[in-house]
This record gives structure tokens, C-alpha cells and sequence, in this order.
């Protein structure tokens, strides 16, 4: 049986309205952390001009490929095996990278490791996109995600949701530079960042 998550059922279509802007000049993207593969086949077939290359953790990867192969779409290849701890990624360079709610679930360091991951692979111009919930100023920016912190903490010290200042700072350091910060419904946001030259 396929796996399903409503969050991601739920996010597509917002999400999706900022791909087509961001992703607009975009040929091949990375996407990290696909989860169940319901992003990758809605994006795809929604913006066939993107080769849309899949990635998860090896006992994640027969879920995706049963929403990949259902879809049938011919702009998603099998999905790669890709743990962001170990580098240098078995990938080719792209213009584009997505991951969606990946930062607060992973720790720190492995935060690090996406974004050093990300420096390396995208093309510079390349995009990345990172749509999850945020701190700002290390507040919360509704008690809904000051109640999700507290669940993800109590289920891992190591999650939690990040400062947008810090990972912000922290893709400066790989050459990623915020170009947009997007509000998104249920106290969300996609930031925009792309690969200087």
C-alpha cells in the first residue's frame, strides 16, 4: 500500500504556487527528503518542464517509488538513495533543489550538512526552496508551532523548528543567498535562495 501523508496533501497546491514562479527558468531539480512521493509526482506533473529527481533514506525509498511508478510521469526517474550526511551526494549538478519539512525534523548538524550539500550541487543561479515552519528572532510565530516544538523536542532533543536567521546564515556560508521569504497557510513559509555566481 502506498504511504500517505494529508500534510502533504494538504501543502501541494500552496507550495506549488511558488514553484512556478522560483522554478519558472529551472531545467533539473533535487528534491531531499521526498517522504511519501506525493510531492514529486504532483509537482512533475504539474510542471513537466522540470526533470524531477526524488531522494530518501534507503528504508524510505519503496514508498516513493509506488507513488512514482502509480504516476507513471515521464520527468520522475527512480528515486535515489540519498542520506545528506554523506558526501559528496551521488548527484549530478542541478538548477534546482525543494525539500519540504526536512530542518525541524533532522538535528543541527545534519541541517548543515543539507545546506553545505545544497552549496555544492546547485548550479550557480541555481534555486533552492525550503518550505517548513520557522522561527524568527527565536520566537514562535504562532503557539500552534510553540506546541509542535515541544512534541518534536519531546520526540527527539535533536529536532526542532530552526531560526530563519540562522539557516539563512548558515546558506551564506555555502553561497546561498535568500532572495524571498513566502508566508504560507497554517504558519509555514518557503524561502527562496539561490547559488551566487
Amino acid at each position: 500500500m502506498k504511504p500517505f501523508s494529508e500534510s502533504s496533501a494538504e501543502n501541494q497546491e500552496p507550495i506549488l504556487g511558488i514553484l512556478r514562479e522560483a522554478f519558472a527558468g529551472v531545467r533539473q531539480v533535487l528534491e531531499i527528503g521526498s517522504g511519501t512521493g506525493q510531492h514529486a509526482v504532483h509537482f512533475a506533473r504539474h510542471l513537466p518542464h522540470l526533470n524531477w529527481q526524488s531522494s530518501e533514506l534507503a528504508p524510505n525509498l519503496p514508498g516513493v517509488r509506488l507513488w512514482l511508478e502509480e504516476a507513471a510521469l515521464p520527468n520522475t526517474p527512480p528515486p535515489l538513495e540519498l542520506d545528506v550526511n554523506r558526501q559528496p551526494w551521488p548527484v549530478a549538478p542541478v538548477d534546482g533543489m525543494f525539500t519540504a519539512n526536512t530542518l525541524h525534523i533532522v538535528s543541527w548538524p545534519e541541517v548543515e550538512r543539507l545546506l553545505q550539500g545544497a552549496g555544492q550541487v546547485l548550479l550557480p543561479g541555481g534555486i533552492l526552496c525550503i518550505y517548513g515552519p520557522f522561527n524568527y528572532g527565536g520566537t514562535y510565530t504562532a503557539p500552534s508551532n510553540a506546541r509542535f516544538d515541544a512534541w518534536l523536542k519531546a520526540r527527539d532533543p535533536a529536532s526542532g523548528i530552526r531560526d530563519a536567521e540562522a539557516v539563512c546564515a548558515l546558506a551564506e556560508q555555502h553561497g546561498l543567498r535568500l532572495e524571498v521569504d513566502h508566508a504560507m497557510p497554517v504558519n509555514n513559509r518557503t524561502l527562496v535562495l539561490r547559488k551566487l555566481a
